[in-house]
């Protein structure tokens, strides 16, 4: 049996297990910053995730099906929070679709206001990021994008739309090629969530 990460005595000689609990320290930031934003808004943290997600993506992927997924929920618990949204007047629904139990989630003129005032929130943290020595973010940013691609692969991660699992990436043994940018992309422009993404799968 493996010991607690958050065992002291093992993690302080386990360099794995501290960098798993700095990892979980930083979440709480996440956390703290969203649930500050939304607390002054009068919207849950979903909420506020929800209409954030729906002005960056594509209409295919804002439905409750998709957003079920994404933030790692029960359908039900999106739809609630859907419905609040609707209530306050920041989003509408297109039914158009063929099946008629199915919409997707459009911002209203409030909530693209909403958004704006909103999407800010986790600055503190970019700041900080900031700090750092453009070799430092980018050896960051290649063990995060790595461990996030590990993730997915074992199921941990249920929605992925990075580089890795894109159709159109290619590894060329020591570099990336996008077939659909038709270039060699390096460590640090491996993109986390693209807007081009298609799965391979």
């Amino acid at each position: 049996m493996s010991k607690s990460v958050f065992d002291l005595n093992n993690q302080n000689q386990d360099l794995a297990s501290k960098i798993t609990v700095g990892l979980q320290r930083i979440s709480e930031v996440f956390k703290v910053l969203l649930w500050e934003k939304a607390k002054h808004h009068g919207l849950s943290p979903i909420q506020i995730q929800i209409l954030i997600f729906v002005a960056n993506h594509k209409a295919d992927y804002c439905n409750v099906s998709y957003l079920a997924k994404e933030f790692n929920v029960t359908k039900p618990t999106i739809s609630d929070a859907v419905r609040v949204l609707d209530k306050k007047g920041l989003i509408t629904k297109d039914f158009s679709s063929e099946d008629s139990r199915r919409y997707t989630i459009f911002l209203s003129e409030d909530g693209k206001l909403m958004v704006k005032d909103t999407e800010q929130f986790i600055s503190p943290l970019k700041h900080q990021l900031k700090q750092l020595q453009d070799s430092e973010q980018e050896a960051l940013f290649i063990s995060i994008s790595t461990l996030i691609d590990k993730l997915n692969s074992v199921g941990v991660l249920t929605v992925q739309r990075t580089c890795f699992k894109c159709k159109f990436y290619e590894n060329k043994g020591e570099s990336h090629y996008c077939n659909l940018l038709k270039k060699s992309l390096t460590s640090s422009t491996i993109r986390i969530d693209c807007a081009e993404f298609e799965s391979a799968t």
